[in-house]
């Protein structure tokens, strides 16, 4: 499976979330995707599997819980795939920020205004 599969489903994105945080044992992560997408622990714990098997999460033992941590090289491959397509967002970005700080400049109180 490659990258952009993995992330491409919402349970495993949002598990990448809680894991960008802080590392989580399983058990929290179960309690977290359980109340926001109603799944099954099996089901988490599956999705958990497909996120470890592709680098995207690693686990360690901690007594009887798994403690789980992301990994960041499969985001490497993500980033060079997206870096073809960032001179179609950045110059408008650029514009964007430029905008931004002109109108910001426009409504500072001019000195002695007070």
């Amino acid at each position: 499976m490659n990258a952009l599969d993995v992330l491409g489903d919402p349970v495993r994105r949002r598990i990448l979330e809680l894991l960008a945080e802080t590392e989580h044992s399983s058990g929290d992560v179960v309690k977290v995707i359980h109340a926001e997408f109603g799944i099954t622990q099996a089901a988490v714990s599956q999705q958990l599997r497909v996120l470890r098997e592709n680098g995207f999460a690693r686990v360690r033992p901690d007594g009887a819980k798994r403690i789980y941590a992301v990994e960041t090289a499969p985001f490497q491959e993500i980033d060079q795939w997206l870096e073809r397509f960032r001179g179609h967002w950045e110059p408008k970005l650029q514009a964007l920020d430029t905008e931004v700080a002109r109108g910001k400049r426009k409504h500072l109180p001019t000195r002695g205004a007070e």
